[in-house]
C-alpha cells in the first residue's frame, strides 16, 4: 500500500512536470516511515512478539 502511495506520488509529479513534487517524494517516504510504519511495527511487536521479529528479519520494510 505504501509503495503504491509513493508510485502514485511519483506519477502525479511526473504528470505535473513539477520537479518540486518529485523532490518531495523522499520527504514523504521519510515521514511515512517515521510516523506511520515504525508505529505499526511497534504495535505488531507488542501483539505478536518473537514471531513478528522473526518475520521482520526475513522481509524488507518497503519491498
Amino acid at each position: 500500500m505504501y509503495v503504491g502511495f509513493v508510485c502514485a506520488l511519483i506519477g502525479w509529479g511526473g504528470y505535473l512536470a513539477d520537479p518540486l513534487a518529485l523532490l518531495l517524494v523522499p520527504v514523504f517516504v521519510w515521514y511515512l516511515t517515521e510516523w506511520q510504519i515504525k508505529a505499526e511495527e511497534h504495535a505488531l511487536k507488542q501483539l505478536f512478539g518473537e514471531e513478528y521479529q522473526a518475520y521482520c528479519q526475513q522481509v524488507r520494510r518497503w519491498l
